[in-house]
C-alpha cells in the first residue's frame, strides 16, 4: 500500500475542554518525552485566551494527571500556539490558516461536540486546509443509526474515508491490543477457538464508581450507548474475528466489520437493563430517569466459527469491583473417565483487560495429591502483570499522525454496530433497580441461565 504522510501540525478544536484537560495534554507530554511528538499544537476553542493562557490551561492539567516532566512540558509549551474564535465565524478560520503557516498534512483533532463538526468543516473546506489532511472525531459517534449516516456525510463533504479516524480509546489500551496478538501469534489456540470447543463467551465491564458530574451527558447516553456500542461490540469483534490478509490496517478493519455484519440485531428477549438505587438523586439527572446505568446482552453470530455460541455481555455502574473481563468457556470433555463430582468450572481462557492490569490464564484440572484419581481447578497463568506503559490517547494520536488506521473505526463498521442495538434503543426494554455493590439486577442472570452463570473477574491488588 501507498506510504500515507506523516501529519506536520496537530489542531486541537475544543482546546479548553474537558476532554484535551483530562487526556490529550497529558498524552502529549509524554509523546514528546519518548521522542514521539515534534510538530506545532493549534488549539482553537471559543474561549478568549492568547498562547500564555494555553500553555497555563495544559500545565495545569499535566499537574492534575500527576505525570509532570519539566522538560518534556517545556519542550511541549514551545509547540502550543492559540486561535480563539467561534467555529461558525469565518474569521476564525483566517487566523487558523495563519497559524497553520503552510503545513501541508495537518491533523485535526474534532474534541467538540458532534453538532459543531458542520461548522468546523465548512470552516476548514473554505479556507481550502483540508488536502492532504486528516481529522480525529471522537466517540460517541452519533447517537443511532440515523445520525452516525448524518455524521459520515458531513465529514465526507471535504474528507475522504481513509483520512476519517473515528477515535475510540478503548482500542488503544495495551491490556485490549492483546486480544487479537494473543490469538492470532500463537498456533495452539487457532484449533479450539470455534463452535466445536468454545461453549460460551462472556465479556463483563464492571465500574464501582457512577456518574459522578457526568449526569447531564450520562442522562443522553445510557450504560449501552456508552460502553456497549463501541467498547464492547469492539472487544466482540476483536475475540471473534478471522485472521486479517496482511498487516496493513484496512484488513484489520476488513475482518472486523465482517463480525458485526454477522451478528443479529438485538431483540426486547436478549437485554436486560438496570439502574442503580439513588441514580435519580445524582447531579443533573431527571427524577423519573428511565437511564441505564447497567446492560447484559446476549449476541447471536451467524458464522461457520461461531453459529450456535453466545457471546454474553454485561456492563454496569456501581457495581461490586472495577475490572474488564473476558471468559471463554469451552465445552467439558465428552466422557467421564474419572469418578468424581462434575467439576464447577470447565475448562477456559481468561482474558482480564484492565483497568491497569493485563493477565491471560488457562483454566485446567490436574490430579490433586493423593491416593484417589481426584482433581482440582486451576488456572496457569500466560501472563499477569501490571501495565504501566504508554496510554491509549498516546497510543492513537500516534498512530493518526502516522496515518495507521488499524484501530480506529471506519464508516461501514460504525454503522454496523448501530444497526446491531438500535432496536432496543428504538423500544427500550423494562429497567430493573439493584443495589450499589452487587452486580447488577437478578433479571440478568436469567439470560446466562441456561449456561451456568456470570463470572466474576478476579481482581488482584
Amino acid at each position: 500500500m501507498t506510504q500515507k504522510p506523516t501529519s506536520d501540525a496537530l489542531v486541537l478544536f475544543g482546546a479548553s475542554g474537558d476532554l484535551a484537560n483530562k487526556m490529550l495534554y497529558p498524552a502529549l507530554q509524554a509523546m514528546v518525552k519518548r521522542d514521539h511528538f515534534d510538530m506545532p499544537v493549534i488549539g482553537v476553542s471559543r474561549s478568549e485566551w492568547d498562547d500564555a493562557h494555553l500553555r497555563d490551561h495544559a500545565r495545569d492539567s499535566v499537574q492534575q494527571s500527576h505525570t509532570m516532566d519539566k522538560p518534556a512540558f517545556d519542550k511541549l509549551a514551545g509547540m502550543l500556539h492559540y486561535v480563539p474564535g467561534d467555529y461558525r465565524d469565518p474569521a476564525t478560520f483566517d487566523k487558523l490558516q495563519q497559524a497553520l503557516n503552510g503545513a501541508k498534512h495537518p491533523l485535526y483533532y474534532l474534541a467538540i461536540p458532534p453538532s459543531t463538526y458542520s461548522d468546523v468543516v465548512k470552516g476548514l473546506d473554505r479556507i481550502g486546509a483540508t488536502r492532504g489532511a486528516r481529522v480525529v472525531a471522537e466517540k460517541p459517534f452519533g447517537r443511532d443509526l440515523a445520525s452516525a449516516r448524518s455524521l459520515n456525510q458531513t465529514l465526507h463533504h471535504v474528507f475522504e474515508e481513509d483520512s476519517i479516524l473515528r477515535i475510540d480509546h478503548y482500542l488503544g489500551k495495551e491490556t485490549v491490543l492483546n486480544l487479537p496478538y494473543f490469538r492470532f501469534a500463537n498456533s495452539f489456540i487457532e484449533p479450539i477457538w470455534n463452535r466445536n470447543h468454545i461453549r460460551s463467551v462472556q465479556i463483563t465491564m464492571a465500574e464501582t464508581f457512577g456518574i459522578g458530574s457526568r449526569g447531564k451527558l450520562y442522562e443522553s447516553l445510557g450504560a449501552i450507548r456508552d460502553v456497549v456500542q463501541n467498547h464492547m461490540l469492539q472487544v466482540v469483534a476483536m475475540l471473534a474475528m478471522e485472521p486479517p490478509q496482511g498487516e496493513h490496517g484496512e484488513a484489520f478493519r476488513d475482518e472486523k466489520v465482517k463480525v458485526f455484519k454477522s451478528i443479529r440485531p438485538l431483540t426486547a428477549e436478549d437485554v436486560v437493563r438496570g439502574q442503580y438505587q439513588g441514580y435519580r438523586q445524582e447531579q443533573d439527572v431527571a427524577a423519573d430517569s428511565d437511564t441505564e446505568t447497567f446492560a447484559a446482552l446476549r449476541l447471536h453470530l451467524d458464522s461457520w466459527r461461531w453459529a450456535g455460541v453466545p457471546f454474553f455481555i454485561r456492563a454496569g455502574k456501581r457495581m461490586a469491583v472495577t475490572a474488564t473481563e473476558v471468559m471463554v468457556e469451552l465445552k467439558r470433555p465428552p466422557q467421564k473417565v474419572f469418578d468424581e463430582p462434575r467439576p464447577r468450572h470447565p475448562n477456559h481462557v481468561r482474558f482480564q483487560l484492565g483497568p491497569d492490569r493485563v493477565a491471560i490464564g488457562i483454566g485446567v484440572r490436574a490430579k490433586r495429591p493423593g491416593p484417589a484419581m481426584v482433581g482440582e481447578d486451576m488456572e496457569l497463568f500466560v501472563c499477569d502483570q501490571k501495565h504501566e506503559g504508554m496510554s491509549a490517547y498516546e497510543r492513537l494520536i500516534g498512530d493518526a499522525i502516522r496515518g495507521d488506521v488499524s484501530q480506529f473505526d471506519r464508516e461501514d463498521g460504525v454503522e454496523e454496530a448501530w444497526r446491531i442495538i438500535e432496536p432496543v434503543l428504538k423500544q427500550p426494554t423494562s429497567l430493573y433497580d439493584y443495589a450499589a455493590g452487587s452486580w447488577g439486577p437478578a433479571e440478568a442472570d436469567a439470560l446466562i441461565a441456561h449456561y451456568g452463570s456470570w463470572q466474576a473477574p478476579r481482581v488482584k491488588s
